[in-house]
């Protein structure tokens, strides 16, 4: 299997299980400060465990370049987390990830205008089917939520989606550097950040609740990071951002599945789009 084919197939299972974090974040019942600590605190300890027992974890072999980047990438991505949770309160989990995912749009312009990458025709178009299938999933009339607070909602995606870009590129520059590596710092890092703004009052001793956010932090921080910053250094940004795409499609089938929420055939050719678009 060839390294370009290797990455997709990761970068699939990493967007398949990107699908369910809403579920993860909704069921453990926390705000988005504490559900991004608890992914970072369960994270970092079984990435730098993973690190330890794979022999990965040489801080020699770090540059002040790579320190740079890591360090400003894990803000990005710690960041992005926060506001793609906080937009749950105010918008659908579906619209929320719908306007989320305008990110693989924004990494390849950005790929463009600050890294010189050719945007290439094929991927750009897609990149706008896959966009079109996001449209058609999209049910504005089923908000449950007040329209002013949907706006809030949409913002905030929208700059997750923003912020998730950044990090990608950034990511991007850091050939050499095992992914595995990467990831155990940038979400250490996350764990000192958001440590004095925990509200630990409304932790649970026990309970359900500690499964869905050790879940956060194992399969969606741990398992799945991994696979996406190791398709990260073998996957063109054109083919990132259309894979991309697959994570708004599992996330509306966990809704109907899990959440009772029916799908229109409008919706449902929408789904078969980003799918398409993934996997072409």
């Amino acid at each position: 299997m060839s390294l370009e084919r290797r990455g997709k197939f990761e970068l699939i299972i990493a967007m398949v299980l990107s699908g369910t974090v809403g579920m993860f974040v909704l069921e453990s019942g926390q705000p988005s400060y504490n559900a991004v600590f608890f992914r970072c605190l369960f994270g970092g300890g079984c990435l730098i465990a993973y690190c330890a027992f794979k022999g990965y974890l040489n801080f020699a072999e770090l540059t002040k370049k790579h320190w740079l980047l890591i360090i400003s990438s894990g803000v990005a991505v710690v960041l992005n987390w926060i506001l793609l949770f906080e937009s749950y309160k105010y918008a659908s989990i579906s619209v929320s990830t719908v306007v989320y995912h305008t990110q693989p749009l924004f990494l390849v312009f950005l790929a463009a205008l600050f890294l010189r990458e050719k945007l290439e025709s094929h991927n750009l178009v897609w990149v706008l089917v896959a966009l079109i299938g996001v449209v058609l999933i999209v049910d504005p009339s089923a908000a449950n939520v007040a329209k002013d607070k949907q706006i809030y909602g949409l913002l905030f995606a929208l700059a997750a989606a923003v912020l998730y870009a950044v990090a990608t590129l950034i990511i991007k520059q850091l050939n050499g550097v095992k992914p595995h590596f990467i990831a155990a710092i940038q979400v250490s890092l996350g764990c000192m950040l958001l440590l004095p703004f925990v509200n630990f009052d409304i932790v649970p001793s026990a309970g359900e609740q500690w499964a869905w956010l050790v879940g956060l932090g194992v399969v969606h921080t741990c398992i799945m990071y991994i696979l996406l910053y190791s398709s990260f250094q073998k996957v063109s940004t054109g083919s990132i951002a259309v894979l991309s795409y697959i994570y708004p499609g599992v996330a509306i089938l966990v809704d109907y599945i899990f959440y009772d929420q029916n799908l229109s055939w409008v919706q449902i050719v929408g789904v078969g789009l980003i799918v398409i678009a993934g996997f072409s």
